[in-house]
């Protein structure tokens, strides 16, 4: 058991799973996590591998008797006719039958109508008015001569959730931990490998869970198929109800105005609305029109009466192309059905996930380690539904003064919603709060960013806010570092043409940033040849700030033009041990290759760290790199470092530029394993990044002959 395993189980004994459990109960059988990891929390809420396997047998056998398969439902109902009573695990709903003034349950499974429900069931369970909930029922049998009673009753139902939990407790508890070992125990608790994730996509995850710790959040996640945008809604919580965007109409989410029964947001923490994209799809003007006022306003009408309800909403959908394209041509919500597609609608969104940044869900990214049972923790988030967390960034920084009071709402509220998730008893740094202060601008930032594509009313807005020191600090998305030359164009207001004064602005952006360095990588590339009259490009000293998650970099793009014309490259870094970073040096060096001329001697040497323990593995495959650089112009020598410095990362060349680097060459995420048909697998700019930084330095004479 790993120390945070041993830790979790430590301070919050009896409420924690191991994750890869759920998968070895389940079977065939179709319920949801929640109810699954209720009953292993029951059984096998422990760390002693004796118990665990005796919990699993347990837990299997319940499913076996009493979980209802429909294929099973005509054996189960003669079961239940035949002992007279008998106890099933389904989802059950009620409704009021008006004529004979009873309440009647359906047993969604077991395929049962007409079950007869007394009163005292239904005022102690509301939510079984609103649509089906899974529950632990004790049915009975009694057959009557009279046609019109049914032989099914509901004796006894227990919605599958854990009743009470101590809330001081778990705020105790938190203590124990740093802000990391927290962050990954929500990892596992969601079922995610934090080992598979960097810090920036664990806290987009983590987003997920905003709409179930803050009342009326509204939020938006677009982005390509199979990256779990559904799961969180459909498995997580049984506070949560997830819908198919296709079945939303105004009696099913709000009001029913013929009977006066209250819709989903009436009972539920969360609605989701699954599918949600589809320019082909239609939605009814009338319910847009009622989402936009309870969205705004955190109520909505019956009849003449105004009802407040507290539901957070949760938009999910794939998106048609990729962000490029879209930001080329449209936008970032073109995948909204027409009547979506709205700047009112959008406007009220809090965040926009960029679902473009979640990997696609891969077997290797489950974890096996502990979590919390995942009803526990939606009991808990619940209960911090009721505190507001929003001012607690008011103790370092103060948000920009020209953001808009809706804009400012949105900001605070992701923020309380992530400081709830992470500091439930407070207890947060500055750099804590500054971390999620600029994920929830950032968030709020690209709603509004597409906004003034879409409508020419919405001014451009700057996102910034000032910390103690007084300094500004400006926000981007990651997409607008990543193609600037597209960000700031606003082609559904302007078809035909941005028009020369957009398009010039748009090029002297392309000429800062990264966009410089690129345009010096293809300058760099055509004066390769040693042609007369030909001029190398224009080299600048600076220092660039990479973003964790963005794509299109590679170390063509940020060494290449550096190192031309070099006879001699430094590389020092102390962490080429594993294969992986052995890889990294490789193709620093298939870089060289690639970009010398073919008649040239280029010498690379590197300096790192010896891999204690295993040396010998060390020396094998960096002895391949200097055989594989045989005959190639390359000459790849490498030794370990004398000075016990042990801590540089940096690249020197002979010809007067010193690039440092915080991560080494280790600046990509791990790549998609895919038999090798993964273009992360093979193209740089198709991996996402790890956050970095690399600055460019140009030596003086004396420096560049040391090196």
């Amino acid at each position: 058991m790993s120390d945070l395993n041993a830790k979790i189980n430590e301070h919050f004994a009896g409420f924690v799973v191991r994750k890869d459990l759920v998968k070895a109960v389940k079977g065939n059988a179709i319920v949801p996590t929640y109810v699954l990891e209720y009953l292993l929390g029951q059984y096998c809420a422990t760390d002693d591998e004796a118990s665990i396997q005796t919990g699993i047998e347990t837990v299997k056998d319940i499913l076996r008797k009493h979980y209802v398969h429909r294929s099973e439902a005509g054996l189960i109902q003669s079961t239940i006719k035949e002992k007279g009573r008998y106890k099933v695990i389904d989802m059950v709903s009620v409704a009021l039958n008006e004529k004979t003034d009873s309440y009647e349950a359906t047993f969604e499974n077991l395929g049962i109508k007409k079950v007869a429900v007394d009163s005292g069931t239904v005022k102690q369970h509301p939510k079984l008015l609103v649509t089906g909930v899974w529950s632990i029922a004790d049915v009975q049998y009694e057959f009557s001569e009279d046609a019109r009673i049914s032989p099914w009753i509901l004796e006894a139902i227990k919605p599958i959730q854990i009743a009470k939990v101590d809330f001081e407790g778990f705020k105790k508890a938190r203590a124990a931990f740093t802000t990391d070992e927290w962050i990954d125990i929500l990892m596992q608790s969601i079922g995610f490998d934090p080992e598979a994730f960097g810090r920036r996509s664990k806290l987009l995850q983590l987003m997920r869970l905003i709409p179930f710790v803050e009342r009326n959040y509204n939020m938006i996640e677009l982005g390509p198929k199979g990256t779990g945008k559904s799961h969180i809604y459909s498995e997580f919580s049984p506070h949560g109800q997830l819908i198919s965007g296709g079945e939303v109409s105004i009696p099913k989410l709000f009001v029913n105005n013929s009977n006066g029964r209250i819709g989903l947001v009436g009972f539920w923490d969360v609605v989701a609305f699954d599918e949600f994209a589809g320019r082909e799809k239609k939605a009814n003007r009338a319910l847009v029109d009622i989402m936009k006022n309870y969205m705004a306003n955190k109520s909505f009408s019956r009849g003449v009466t105004s009802i407040g309800a507290e539901a957070s909403f949760a938009f999910v959908g794939n998106t048609d192309h990729n962000v490029p394209f879209m930001l080329k041509n449209s936008d970032l919500f073109e995948a909204l059905p027409a009547q979506f597609h709205d700047s009112a609608f959008i406007d009220r969104l809090h965040a926009y996930l960029p679902g473009w940044e979640i990997d696609v869900i891969r077997t290797e990214m489950f974890s096996s380690g502990y979590g919390f049972i995942v009803d526990y923790l939606a009991e808990i988030l619940r209960k911090l539904r009721s505190d507001d967390f929003s001012n607690r960034a008011d103790a370092f920084f103060k948000v920009g003064a020209q953001i808009s009071t809706r804009d400012r709402d949105a900001i605070f509220k992701t923020l309380s919603g992530y400081l709830k998730l992470l500091f439930p008893d407070g207890g947060e740094t500055e750099e804590d709060v500054e971390d999620l202060l600029r994920i929830a601008m950032e968030s709020r930032k690209r709603v509004k960013d597409q906004l003034a594509r879409i409508d020419s009313t919405y001014p451009d807005v700057d996102f910034h806010y000032t910390g103690s020191d007084g300094q500004k600090r400006s926000i981007t998305t990651v997409e607008e570092e990543e193609f600037p030359q597209f960000y700031h164009l606003k082609p559904a207001l302007d078809p035909k043409g941005q028009g020369q004064e957009v398009l010039d602005a748009d090029a002297e952006r392309q000429e800062s940033g990264d966009a410089r360095v690129v345009a010096q990588v293809a300058s760099a590339q055509t004066s390769q040849s040693p042609q007369a009259g030909s001029v190398a490009p224009a080299l600048e000293e600076g220092h660039k700030v990479f973003t964790e998650n963005r794509k299109g970099v590679s170390y063509d793009t940020l060494f290449g033009p550096y190192i031309d014309g070099a006879k001699r490259i430094i590389v020092t870094d102390p962490y080429i041990r594993y294969f992986y970073q052995t890889r990294n040096m490789m193709e620093f060096v298939e870089m060289v290759i690639r970009r010398k001329a073919p008649e040239d001697q280029v010498a690379v040497h590197l300096v790192t760290g010896p891999d204690d323990g295993n040396v010998m593995q060390q020396r094998e495959l960096l002895e391949s790199i200097s055989t594989a650089c045989l005959g190639s112009g390359v000459d790849f020598t490498w030794g370990f470092d004398a000075s016990g410095a042990g801590h540089a990362r940096d690249i020197v060349t002979d010809t007067g530029w010193k690039i440092v680097l915080d991560r080494g060459l280790d600046i990509f995420q791990a790549p998609v394993k895919t038999a090798g048909f993964s273009l992360s697998d093979r193209l740089q700019e198709h991996r996402m990044l790890k956050g970095f930084y690399v600055t460019y330095v140009r030596l003086t004479g004396d420096e560049s002959h040391a090196s």
